[in-house]
């Protein structure tokens, strides 16, 4: 099992509290104990788990940032970063889910804007306003023009925010760029909302850096009209962690 290296620290200490455990439960010959110990230090692993994901390579595609179910699929008529409207895409993180967030698109890291908040449960739906969270603006590789943005938003028991990125940094679309610790909820940001077409509904579960979410620009446009001819119709601060005692 591939760990992700944005959850080091606590990867560390579960391994040596583990061996610490095992250790004194060996010379107390507790043999139950030690097995208990090997379940929940491999249980608490899991929650960083990097998984290698097949990118998807469609001209316009936009790729889920992380696991999860997605909540909702809206227009914003007003997205600070984009200075206009924004079509929004709401991913839940479960805590069984793949915490390892991925780049969206492909772009150059243009802000990153750190937001303190509430812990509020991200089900609710006051939860993306009023909760702590960490917003990544990406513009196109020449730096001018916003293609995406993805917000990530702490929870009730996800509050540690990681992003390893820094202004300037470029990544591929699908790239790693940080994690949520222990779930949450992840917001994707597109502009332009007349010219993105949502390949997903409210409900649907995705998967990281593979699931196509949306379709942008002259990729939109294609596809549109390759269904139309086959009769078919059919989103720690900048290299640090952010987070805040429960």
């Amino acid at each position: 099992m591939k760990l992700s290296p944005y959850g080091k620290p606590q990867t560390t200490q579960i391994m040596v509290c583990a061996v610490i455990a095992l250790v004194v439960f060996g010379v107390l010959k507790w043999w139950v104990g030690m097995g208990v110990v090997v379940a929940v230090a491999l249980a608490l692993l899991s929650f960083f788990r990097d998984p290698e994901r097949e990118i998807p390579q469609g001209k316009g595609e936009v790729v889920a940032p992380a696991d999860g179910v997605v909540t909702s699929v809206h227009d914003v008529e007003h997205f600070e970063a984009f200075g206009g409207g924004a079509k929004c895409i709401r991913i839940f993180m479960s805590v069984l889910n793949v915490h390892v967030n991925r780049a969206p698109m492909a772009g150059r890291v243009e802000s990153l804007m750190h937001r303190p908040g509430k812990f509020l449960n991200t089900l609710k739906a006051e939860a993306a306003d009023e909760n702590e969270w960490l917003t990544m603006v990406m513009t196109d590789a020449g730096g001018g023009r916003p293609v995406v943005a993805v917000r990530q938003i702490a929870g009730a028991i996800a509050r540690r925010i990681v992003n390893g990125m820094q202004e300037g940094d470029v990544l591929e679309r699908g790239e790693r760029y940080g994690l949520i610790k222990f779930g949450s909820t992840t917001d994707v940001y597109l502009p332009s909302p007349g010219e993105v077409e949502a390949s997903v509904e409210v409900g649907q579960r995705v998967y990281g850096g593979t699931t196509v979410i949306a379709v942008v620009g002259d990729g939109a446009a294609s596809e549109g009209d390759e269904d139309v001819g086959m009769g078919e119709v059919d989103v720690e601060e900048a290299g640090a962690a952010v987070g805040a005692e429960g």
